[in-house]
């Protein structure tokens, strides 16, 4: 099997890091790192230093390459890329993947197997997502400083079949990997959590615990957090009747000084993934006829402040 990682950041270098560094032993897989910049060159020059909780260690994957010419037919496409840049990085495959190959999309949003699909008119589209706090400290150097660095993935359409083999390949490797045929809830699960904690962390400019200890920025954050219950609940996304209490209980489980990746976005003005969180629900309420005051309201904000 022929794997490519796609995005060598913090989520695709801790996860692509661990498969490169079992599989390179092993004959039957190569893991393609797909990079670009200084962050390539120093992979290519050095290999990838990943520093986990476990310990660290340097890898060196079958291929690190920007250059599609490079890897040939492909089995599996491991999307790690930030969701702006999805659309994009769909053109490097265009002569890499066949009715065989499968997408699996790792990354912050719920309609990522919908985009991928409408990207690639062959291929199977899986579902996936983690929960792991991981950086690039500098080229060529990924650190994981927090999370359960748990991976879950699986078929919308509840197909398994090449699921199972994907999901050894990560637990091989020594990932925590889980194969949910509920996938779609999971997903939106961490959705529910994250992109509350992201409109509101990023409006205020206050940590979590700040937005928590607060009446009025609670109230706005368990707001949020209804809003998209019902978004969810119109689309027939199957949660848990006290979905709401579960979030509100992990966000105060969280260290008090905890950042959202979109406010630290903000506050470094880099490009954010505001249309993937608030941006979403703003449409996904419109289309819907679900009323979503708050969203409206902090989407349109927000905004004013994009770079």
């Amino acid at each position: 099997m022929k794997i490519a990682v796609v995005g060598i950041g913090g989520v695709g270098g801790y996860y692509g890091g661990k498969l490169a560094h079992y599989w390179s032993s092993q004959v039957n897989v190569k893991v393609i790192f797909v990079a670009r910049g200084q962050h390539l060159e120093q992979i290519q020059k050095h290999g990838l230093k990943l520093m986990t909780k476990e310990g660290d260690f340097t890898v060196t994957p079958s291929i690190a390459t920007a250059n599609p010419e490079d890897m040939g037919p492909l089995d599996l496409v491991i999307f790690c890329v930030k969701s702006y840049d999805l659309e994009t990085s769909r053109g490097i495959f265009r002569n890499n993947f066949n009715e065989r190959t499968v997408f699996l999309p790792l990354l912050n949003g719920v309609d990522n197997p919908e985009k991928l699909r409408s990207f690639f008119r062959e291929g199977r589209v899986l579902n996936g997502c983690v929960y792991i706090s991981a950086h690039i400290v500098a080229p060529g150097v990924v650190e994981q400083t927090g999370g359960s660095c748990q991976l879950f993935l699986g078929s919308e359409d509840g197909n398994t079949k090449d699921c199972v083999e994907i999901e050894q390949i990560f637990i091989d490797a020594g990932i925590k990997a889980e194969l949910k045929p509920n996938i779609e809830e999971v997903i939106w699960e961490k959705y529910i959590f994250i992109s509350p904690l992201a409109s509101v962390t990023s409006l205020l400019g206050e940590p979590f615990g700040a937005v928590m200890e607060k009446k009025e920025s609670r109230d706005v954050t368990e707001g949020l957090v209804r809003e998209l219950e019902r978004i969810a609940r119109a689309k027939g996304v199957n949660l848990a009747k006290n979905i709401v209490d579960i979030i509100l209980d992990k966000v105060r489980a969280f260290p008090y000084e905890t950042k959202s990746s979109m406010q630290v976005d903000f506050e470094k003005g880099k490009k954010t993934e505001i249309e993937a969180f608030t941006g979403y629900a703003v449409k996904a309420g419109k289309e819907l006829g679900v009323d979503i005051p708050l969203h409206q309201m902090v989407y349109q904000k927000l905004k004013k402040r994009c770079p």
